[in-house]
């Protein structure tokens, strides 16, 4: 089964890093996805821009709402992101709580949905 493993975590926080503290997280998070390889288990995987460079768009009343940015109060902003193919939720918790990212911010943890793609023709 798949999960989506989401990173979440402060975007200011790497500004306030050392350089050493920043070649430790870069090594960790590439050794984390070397061992997510390895285990056959990794799908994707991708770091996130800065939520400043978001565009949040909704419907308002049949038409495009288009705003910059997210709606978030949160301090934690999404970060990143691995799709994981593993067994059991037990397997995915237990690959998320050894991302890097546990340990300076959180990670949530979902399974993504399995039905099929029914692609619908508009004619």
């Amino acid at each position: 089964m798949q999960y989506l493993l989401m990173i979440y975590s402060e975007e200011t926080r790497w500004n306030q890093m050392t350089d050493s503290e920043r070649q430790q997280g870069v090594a960790a998070y590439h050794a984390y996805t070397e061992a997510l390889q390895k285990a056959g288990a990794l799908v994707g995987a991708n770091r996130l821009q800065h939520s400043g460079t978001a565009t949040t768009v909704r419907l308002v009343d049949g038409k495009p709402q288009v705003l910059d940015g997210p709606f978030s109060d949160s301090k934690e902003q999404l970060a990143g992101y691995y799709l994981i193919e593993v067994p059991n939720l037990d397997a995915a918790i237990a690959w998320a709580s050894r991302c890097p990212g546990a340990a300076h911010g959180q990670m949530e943890v979902r399974p993504v949905w399995s039905a099929p793609y029914e692609a619908r023709s508009a004619g």
